[in-house]
């Protein structure tokens, strides 16, 4: 009787203070770096974020910018919600564009994603929770956003987008560089 007696004050002691630190604030990034790389880590894990957003952020002092284009407009909410309990955020600017509801582009971001991620050389960005390359489609026009690993990956993602069909004018091919090319050696 004694030791259960002594085992649960221990258990309860331990709780209240397992109670005590979870209701301690989480502490505030100290630096507009650590705050923007919070944010970035908190708008990859959104369950929402898809290959059809493209989602690019600011930090100055503790405020945030929320800039790109997101898919459906209640992305655009859930974020600035999200984004504005992280400890350290003193505002959020949301100046995410909802890119229009259309079953046209909905077939055309298909059509391009058929064609980039079952494309040989590409097909390696489809891997993961998220992929890399992102299609943004604006009544018709395409845009690539995101990044690859070089040049020829960028130039084929461009070509292949480009020969889905459907898609009013070029594709804007704004995929960024990961590596460049390194200086030969000799």
């Amino acid at each position: 009787m004694k030791s259960n007696f002594l085992r649960n004050l221990a258990l309860s002691a331990a709780f209240s203070v397992g109670l005590a630190a979870a209701s301690q604030p989480a502490a505030a990034p100290a630096t507009d770096p650590e705050l923007a790389a919070k944010v970035a880590h908190e708008i990859r894990m959104y369950p929402r974020y898809s290959i059809w957003d493209n989602i690019n952020l600011r930090v100055t002092s503790g405020n945030v910018d929320l800039l790109g284009q997101v898919s459906q407009p209640y992305k655009k909410t859930d974020l600035q919600r999200m984004i504005a309990g992280i400890p350290g955020v003193k505002s959020v600017t949301n100046d995410l564009e909802v890119l229009p509801l259309s079953n046209m582009d909905d077939q055309l971001r298909l059509r391009v994603a058929q064609a980039i991620y079952r494309d040989p050389v590409l097909s390696r960005y489809a891997m993961g929770a998220l992929p890399s390359i992102h299609i943004i489609v604006d009544n018709g026009h395409v845009t690539l956003e995101g990044v690859v690993s070089n040049e020829m990956d960028k130039n084929v993602a461009g070509m292949r987008a480009g020969s889905a069909g459907l898609s009013f004018g070029p594709v804007v091919n704004n995929l960024q560089v990961e590596n460049t090319a390194k200086k030969s050696r000799g």
